[in-house]
């Protein structure tokens, strides 16, 4: 078991189940609830804090699916629920911590008897935050979740290519990613987003990673409809780091058996009306540490690559750009952000990541990063759709 898998199985947990000690403390031991509203606060902090660990680790612990299967949703509801609350909490005690230190240094200049005093009128305001903060995370939650079923929208993207040989102007690639098949999202969302895929005719298709969230055991008949995505010059996948989560060389060949190309640090050139596209795919950004032979290499994804051609790297983490640069790629096609995919991770996955989502200039290359086509975790999203990419090479 890779130290990755370790922090997510064990380290996590318990970090969670903490979290929800200081959110005890928070808003219920210092409140002015009664004993009974007390308890039930504390029961429901209990099941915020236990059942998204059953639901995230249940099915890797081995335990049975019948009992799992009506604890996925509500599971994974309250962890983004509870993330949401965490979050917004910590933030204010950050304020609180700062606005303390300087409202204490100025105060020690005041004279003792004008120094204000209102515990009263603190606790108020305090409890006044307490339920802003949770009726915040209610609605966002609440209302992410009415978002997640949708069938995701095509979003048209340009992307000018400097030099762009003539023949090669208005190439169009799909891109899907970060579709997440797992405890709830399943084979039917999956068959919508490949019809749409089809229908748009592309000229190849790009699935960058995070395709699953489970063994292949577990999900190989609902991952089976990728197989009937059907493009021009062919159907293309690299792996994100949840493949490695549940054993990435085993979802590497059901996807090769499925009929899509899996490129493994590899390229491929594609040929039309006499111009070459070099196609270059890599492992995910994090690969090596969990299996060291899939090691993300973008260099030798394109070694004796045409030196004329337009040079385009599948990567699935955006962090993959420095090195993508370097080896001289002209757009990398990134996921695994999902745009933040809800408030208030929309924030901080600018912490993790040097571009979130849509098109930018890296150096003297394009990156383009999808926001996911299906989602993680918590069933929510909001302010970051999800979308299946249609990305079009143009003449700068």
């Amino acid at each position: 078991m890779g130290i990755r898998l370790l922090v997510f199985m064990f380290v996590m947990p318990v970090l969670w189940i903490g979290l929800h000690v200081y959110m005890d403390r928070r808003l219920v031991r210092d409140s002015a609830l009664g004993p009974g509203g007390r308890r039930v606060a504390r029961a429901l902090i209990a099941v915020c804090a236990f059942l998204p660990v059953l639901a995230l680790s249940g099915g890797r612990l081995g335990l049975p699916a019948a009992l799992l299967k009506p604890l996925y949703m509500p599971g994974f509801f309250l962890f983004g629920l509870s993330s949401i609350v965490l979050t917004l909490l910590v933030a204010i005690d950050l304020g609180r911590l700062t606005h303390y230190g300087y409202g204490r240094a100025q105060r020690a200049w005041w004279p003792r008897s004008e120094r204000p005093s209102d515990p009263g009128r603190r606790g108020f305001f305090g409890q006044v935050a307490n339920l802003g903060v949770v009726g915040t995370a209610s609605g966002v939650a609440g209302l992410g979740i009415l978002q997640i079923d949708r069938t995701p929208g095509v979003l048209e993207v340009d992307v000018p290519i400097t030099d762009l040989p003539p023949a090669l102007e208005g190439f169009r690639i799909v891109q899907m990613s970060d579709i997440h098949v797992g405890p709830t999202i399943r084979g039917g969302y999956l068959e919508r987003c490949v019809a749409v895929c089809n229908e748009l005719g592309a000229d190849l298709i790009a699935v960058t990673g995070d395709l699953i969230d489970g063994f292949v055991e577990q999900l190989r008949e609902d991952v089976a409809h990728l197989g009937d995505l059907r493009a021009k010059h062919g159907v293309y996948f690299v792996t994100g780091n949840h493949e490695y989560y549940w054993d990435g060389p085993a979802w590497c060949a059901e996807v090769s058996r499925l009929g899509l190309r899996v490129l493994d640090n590899e390229h491929v050139a594609i040929e039309r009306d006499g111009a070459t596209i070099v196609l270059a795919g890599v492992n995910d950004y994090s690969a090596g540490s969990m299996v060291p032979a899939h090691a993300s290499n973008p260099a030798k994804a394109c070694a004796d690559a045409p030196a004329a051609a337009v040079k385009i790297l599948l990567a699935h983490q955006p962090r993959s750009v420095f090195a993508a640069a370097q080896a001289g790629y002209d757009l990398q096609i990134s996921g695994h952000t999902h745009g933040g995919q809800y408030f208030p991770m929309n924030l901080l996955v600018y912490l993790a990541q040097p571009y979130v989502s849509g098109l930018a200039r890296h150096d003297d290359m394009w990156i383009y990063v999808s926001r996911g086509t299906g989602y993680w975790g918590p069933p929510t999203r909001v302010g970051a759709p999800p979308e299946i990419t249609l990305l079009r090479l143009v003449r700068a």
